[in-house]
């Protein structure tokens, strides 16, 4: 199904120690950073009433780390991709797969961050799948370098397929996009002259409802498939976990407000 972009180096993506990364620092999380510092500054500025912007802040920060803020977070981003629904492979199915980043272990090597491991495993999987029951299927493995690392995502992550049995030449490398609409509009260029009777989307569960987004917005309307989600643990004693997830929760309801605000000025 159309041409297949190799990776520049499997070998290379899989394992190379390389030098060191540059910050990458993505749109929702200068977001917070800009909530946080005008906070501190009415903070500073604001000094009658200090006391119950610092209470408010230390309930807000306990409501997150204990849990109870951050499931109501998780539930409304998370949706109904955190259940989802047996797949059904047609004739020829295109199964897209979407990067979640990539980071340097202790030796240096460029590995996929933790995220996208269950979506290079359930991808593998769908793939599986969709084999012994006899049909055509292909994997696009779609992630470029927005954190200029020595190779992209979509590098990196297909050794990983070919080794979870993914046949090569089943096997398509989309590493040019630096965004979700971009996994979005490249796939869609790939797709744009082939036949296939079943699309299936694979990413987490938190970032599904935003991948759909994108995705319809190039007339693609694929099954998604949650490869993971997150759950809080509430409690009375904070966690750090439950802070991550926050943090999560938010950027993805960011990142749909920020789909929303840019189709109405007609940026998408």
């Amino acid at each position: 199904m159309g041409v297949r972009a190799r990776p520049r180096s499997f070998e290379c993506a899989a394992g190379c120690a390389t030098r060191s990364p540059k910050p990458y620092v993505t749109a929702s999380q200068l977001i917070i950073f800009t909530l946080f510092a005008l906070f501190l500054a009415v903070f500073v500025l604001w000094r009658r009433a200090r006391k119950a912007i610092a209470a408010t802040a230390l309930a807000l920060l306990w409501l997150l780390s204990a849990g109870w803020l951050t499931a109501p977070l998780l539930a409304w981003v998370q949706g109904e991709a955190a259940h989802p629904q047996p797949p059904r492979f047609g004739q020829r199915t295109v199964i897209v797969v979407l990067g979640a980043g990539t980071s340097y272990d202790r030796d240096g090597t460029l590995v996929p961050k933790p995220a996208a491991l269950p979506r290079i495993a359930k991808a593998a999987s769908l793939y599986a799948q969709c084999k012994q029951q006899g049909r055509q299927c292909e994997v696009i493995v779609s992630g470029g370098n927005p954190e200029r690392h020595s190779a992209a995502e979509a590098d990196n992550y297909a050794p990983y397929l070919l080794q979870a049995h993914v046949a090569r030449n089943d096997l398509i490398v989309e590493n040019q996009s630096l965004t979700t609409y971009e996994n979005a509009k490249y796939v869609a260029r790939i797709l744009r002259s082939e036949y296939y009777d079943s699309l299936m989307l694979v990413t987490s569960a938190y970032h599904m409802p935003r991948a759909l987004l994108d995705f319809h917005r190039f007339s693609l309307a694929p099954e998604p498939v949650a490869s993971s989600g997150r759950v809080a643990k509430r409690g009375f004693l904070p966690r750090w976990s439950n802070l991550v997830s926050a943090n999560v929760a938010l950027h993805e309801l960011i990142g749909i407000a920020q789909f929303h605000v840019y189709r109405t000025l007609g940026w998408f």
